[in-house]
């Protein structure tokens, strides 16, 4: 299995295996929304797909504990990182107090801060959706999440232990569709929010770009940290045609 960074799968909830077919394609980052749903976090994108028996834990944070272990403390035991985005669909502070008590369950698999002090584990989580102010996150003193940041806060000056990713809509930026070539302006202005979040730490992604390879050809080339996608095995098989064109 070759493990693909970069690769991200969009509402990965809605696949036939739930995170498993993910990392069978090698992805190194899934995302989950969640509802706060009677002191239980359920999966779904809307309230009608929730089921008593899809949780955070039981879809995700269970397997990848057992596989954490399989691979001692590594979801694949020569990638770098492993990313777990969760999506906060129902009321921000609600959902925040009983997803860090959940999460606190699995201080051996997830990454742990104390203040702007890491403590590195297998999975990275990231907080977005209906989030808590990144003031209040940044006020705790111990927390096993770090936050999803829009392109606003490139203006700020929040560590990259508080905020690892910077994540926005692509067509607030760009009306290029993946049709024709990709203009030169929006080329250069996709470079300099680069440049800008990586300067800070931060990885970047974008969510409701095409998903189309030659979209996924400019996110590549530009170097953006996590390209999303719904078609997990067309985007394997464009990242793994990537790679081995590259020499070594």
């Amino acid at each position: 299995m070759m493990p693909l960074p970069r690769a991200h799968s969009h509402n990965d909830y809605w696949r036939k295996r739930p995170l498993l077919d993910a990392l069978a394609c090698g992805f190194c980052s899934v995302e989950a929304d969640i509802f706060l749903v009677r002191d239980q976090l359920l999966v779904g994108h809307d309230l009608h797909e929730l089921r008593h028996e899809r949780t955070l834990e039981s879809l995700y944070l269970a397997p990848l504990r057992e596989r954490a272990r399989q691979f001692r403390g590594r979801i694949y035991p020569d990638a770098p990182h492993f990313y777990l985005l969760i999506d906060v669909k129902s009321e921000a502070q609600p959902t925040y107090d009983a997803l860090h008590k959940t999460l606190a369950h699995y201080d051996d698999l997830l990454t742990r801060y104390e203040g702007t002090r890491v403590y590195p584990r297998a999975v990275t989580a990231v907080l977005s959706g209906n989030r808590v102010a990144l003031e209040r996150l940044g006020r705790e003193r111990v927390r096993f999440i770090g936050y999803d940041g829009r392109l606003p806060d490139l203006d700020g000056n929040a560590p990259a232990t508080l905020m690892p990713w910077v994540s926005d809509s692509w067509v607030k930026l760009f009306r290029w569709n993946g049709r024709g070539a990709f203009p030169d302006a929006e080329r250069e202005q996709l470079q300099q929010v680069l440049r800008r979040a990586h300067a800070k730490g931060y990885k970047l992604r974008f969510w409701g770009a095409p998903d189309i390879p030659p979209v996924w050809e400019a996110l590549w080339d530009a170097g953006v940290d996590l390209i999303g996608t719904d078609l997990i095995y067309a985007l394997r098989d464009f990242m793994w045609g990537k790679l081995k064109a590259t020499p070594r």
